[in-house]
């Protein structure tokens, strides 16, 4: 079950359909979808999760707690909206393009992509792109 709450004013538009596709892409990957839950908050909330849980003291646009029981995807996954939001204007992207990209990066590390060297970074990169183009809702 993939399910979305808010730690800000944010609302996610369509989630029953982006529920479908993060679905789809676990299954693409030979995943079986356990108990995601997504929580969309502000650059505040996610640092302190940062510096409380994994040592980072900078900002980040999601972190992922993955909790997956073999090839069964379960997470807890904190995107920062504002984050999102700076990093759209930054790439010249709309927020919802990127949002999905951050959604679905997340989702990614679950069924086994890394992103820590330049080559792990491109795969993450061209299957990030896979995933947007396979949207069927806007």
């Amino acid at each position: 079950m993939i399910e979305f709450y808010s730690e800000n004013d944010f609302q996610l538009e369509n989630q029953e359909a982006v529920a479908k596709w993060i679905s789809s892409t676990i299954r693409q990957y030979n995943y079986e979808e356990g108990d995601i839950v997504y929580v969309f908050c502000d650059d505040a909330y996610l640092h302190k999760l940062n510096v409380q849980f994994l040592d980072h003291d900078t900002f980040t646009d999601i972190i992922t707690f993955d909790n997956s029981l073999g090839k069964q995807a379960h997470a807890e996954i904190y995107i920062s909206t504002e984050r999102v939001a700076e990093n759209a204007a930054s790439f010249n992207n709309q927020f919802k393009d990127e949002l999905h990209r951050v959604i679905i990066h997340g989702i990614l590390h679950l069924v086994g992509l890394k992103d820590k060297s330049p080559e792990e970074e491109k795969a993450m990169r061209s299957a990030e792109d896979e995933a947007l183009t396979s949207r069927d809702f806007t």
